[in-house]
């Protein structure tokens, strides 16, 4: 696992937004996962500022999203498509015909769960996937004990996660679903890099464990631990409780140009 602290949000999306940028250039049609929430909008705000400026051409790109709401409408504006539909596709210049998602609300939900790992897998795979974590280390939606082999399905939410969400639904904890399609950890860990951004104090306690920590269903995100190309970001808020981050700092520093993330 490569450890990379950056000074703030902004540069650590910057940095992110060129490894997507340099995988579009050597593979257009790449496939990229992204997650939902405040962290990431640095990453898409960066790419899509590429696009404008002609440093990529990201038009054959492809957009998969890693969760979703069970039982909102079809185009709800808070459903995890319209937001990733919003802040991803539509800045990059794609169409809608570029995203995959799962269906949440279809009838058969296990079945769209099934399905939506199929679709994945016969899209090739997740080139890389960018994640974000929770201060309790989970990712995506896989809360502390969810299986470190675990495939896409359906979670209920903690009812802490429906309070801290209720301000994108005016405010009125009603109108938050009480489940969501996740991709599992297992089918997290299939995309070929994995990109991990964690900025704030807040996060640092689920970073150290993450990175130093023990592999632990306690700590989903310590699952990284276990892929073969792995990136975890950070800025200095995030990195306080590192004990290698002076390591950490020596070695990226010194890493060759080429290599990139």
């Amino acid at each position: 696992m490569e450890v990379v602290i950056v000074p703030n949000a902004k540069a650590g999306g910057e940095l992110i937004a060129e490894a997507m940028a340099a995988l579009v250039r050597r593979k257009p049609d790449a496939l990229l996962g992204v997650a939902t929430g405040s962290t990431p909008l640095p990453v898409y705000e960066a790419l899509a500022a590429k696009v404008k400026a002609g440093e990529v051409d990201a038009s054959r790109a492809r957009i998969c999203q890693l969760d979703e709401y069970v039982g909102l409408p079809a185009g709800h504006p808070e459903s995890y498509r319209a937001v990733v539909l919003r802040e991803v596709v539509e800045p990059l210049g794609l169409s809608e015909a570029a995203f995959m998602g799962p269906d949440g609300s279809a009838e058969d939900i296990v079945g769209a769960c099934e399905a939506y790992d199929r679709a994945l897998a016969e899209a090739g795979g997740v080139d890389l996937q960018l994640l974000g974590i929770g201060t309790d280390g989970h990712i995506g939606f896989n809360e502390p004990c969810s299986s470190l082999a675990s495939r896409t399905r359906i979670k209920t939410l903690t009812e802490q996660t429906r309070v801290d969400n209720a301000r994108f639904f005016d405010d009125d904890l009603e109108q938050v679903p009480h489940h969501v399609i996740t991709q599992g950890i297992g089918t997290i860990l299939d995309a070929r890099h994995l990109v991990l951004l964690a900025t704030g104090e807040g996060k640092a306690e689920a970073v150290a464990q993450t990175v130093e920590g023990p592999l632990s269903a306690l700590v989903p995100a310590s699952a990284l631990q276990l892929h073969r190309h792995a990136t975890v970001i950070v800025d200095e808020a995030a990195a306080s409780k590192l004990k290698l981050a002076e390591y950490f700092r020596h070695t990226y520093a010194d890493k060759p140009a080429w290599q990139g993330l």
